[in-house]
């Protein structure tokens, strides 16, 4: 991770991500406004598969929310930790694929 930040590429890249994450929270209050709904779930609606799925893990943030927070910071916890996991991950294969 610190010859990430040490690059100017890296530091433009992290800058760009930390920007994103503190966005989040207006992108999730944005759909909102708008009306917003993912496709596969409109789809499934409309199939009837949603009245019929039988969810096998609730998953880890469900909907991108964190119970017992609101809703905007519910949405900034899970931004942060999507993308820590991710570039975690990233930094991780990049490293392996370095040796």
């Amino acid at each position: 991770m610190n010859a990430l930040v040490s690059d100017s590429w890296g530091r433009r890249a992290l800058f760009g991500l930390l920007v994103l994450v503190v966005l989040a929270p207006v992108f999730g209050w944005a759909s909102g406004v708008v009306g917003y709904a993912e496709p596969l779930e409109n789809a499934a609606e409309e199939t009837g598969a949603a009245d019929a799925a039988e969810p096998i893990s609730p998953g880890l943030l469900p909907d991108y929310s964190v119970p017992g927070l609101s809703s905007p910071l519910g949405t900034l916890v899970s931004a942060v930790v999507g993308t820590g996991v991710t570039l975690a991950v990233g930094v991780g294969v990049g490293r392996l694929l370095e040796q």
